[in-house]
């Protein structure tokens, strides 16, 4: 029996495969749904929350290693209105934004120089590169054989730890500054220090706003270090003291008032980005 043509054209073409829609959920470099997005924040802190009630209150942990949430409200209920908590916090805080700003005053226009400089990155690089990759804590034994344990070394410890990653940073973020918008600005009669302040810095700013937001959690880290070292006040020395006398729903109560912080402090970067560079953002 012969096949008409058609068959045979019907019979040799694969079927049309069925395109699915991408949902929302996957949606790649789009926005989503304001109301998704707060669903999904609400979940990321909904769950882990929710987990560790259930296993502190199921009884396969003992209460010593594994406090309720209950509990660890409790203690920070305990070490605020006896004022511990207050005094901590106001002198991690201290050591931290010192060491920081210390850092950023260098390392902004220091990072901008050597990007914007090839001789200035050239000079400088290769002792900056040496430098941070030695462990910022391996410093403590000298600042306190130099400055003593008084907050001098604390503070210097957060700059030695902030300055050199802020500073390659910020360098790296210069390279992204179009040419074409530095020639242009030489051809329209701009003079160098012009194309520096007014034409490469606005340009990077949202770069240099990011990079202080992410090594403001590096500063964090090594002020607890300094407080572990030598200190008599702060969050890491309460954490210390906490684990000293295995009271850990303080050491709890300590990790979760610097991941609040932490957070705040991020959430002012993130204002700060769009207060000062409202052109950047979508």
């Amino acid at each position: 029996m012969e096949q008409s043509p058609e068959n045979l054209q019907n019979r040799h073409e694969p079927h049309p495969r069925k395109i699915l829609k991408p949902t929302v959920f996957w949606r790649i470099a789009e926005d989503i749904p304001q109301g998704l997005t707060w669903t999904l924040m609400a979940l990321s802190i909904a769950v882990p929350l929710t987990l560790w009630w259930l296993v502190s209150n199921s009884g396969l942990v003992e209460p010593l290693f594994l406090p309720s949430p209950a509990q660890v409200l409790t203690a920070i209920k305990s070490l605020w209105a006896s004022g511990d908590l207050p005094k901590d916090i106001i002198f991690s805080l201290f050591r931290v934004i010192g060491g920081f700003l210390l850092a950023a005053i260098i390392s902004i226009p220091l990072g901008t120089f050597m990007g914007t400089f090839p001789s200035i990155r050239a000079l400088m690089e290769p002792i900056i590169g040496i430098v941070r990759y030695m462990p910022a804590p391996a410093f403590i034994p000298l600042l306190i054989l130099y400055f003593g344990v008084g907050e001098v070394p604390k503070i210097l410890l957060i700059f030695i730890g902030t300055l050199f990653f802020n500073t390659l940073m910020i360098m790296d973020a210069v390279k992204f500054v179009p040419k074409e918008l530095i020639e242009t600005s030489y051809t329209l009669g701009g003079q160098r220090q012009q194309v520096l302040l007014q034409v490469i810095f606005p340009f990077i700013m949202p770069n240099v706003i990011d990079a202080c937001r992410v090594n403001m959690a590096a500063s964090w880290n090594l002020v607890i270090v300094s407080e572990l070292v030598a200190a008599t006040e702060g969050l890491g020395r309460r954490i210390s003291v906490a684990q000293r006398f295995l009271k850990t729903d303080q050491i709890f109560a300590g990790l979760i008032v610097i991941g609040l912080i932490g957070l705040a402090i991020d959430l002012l970067f993130r204002l700060l980005l769009r207060v000062t560079c409202k052109w950047s953002i979508d």
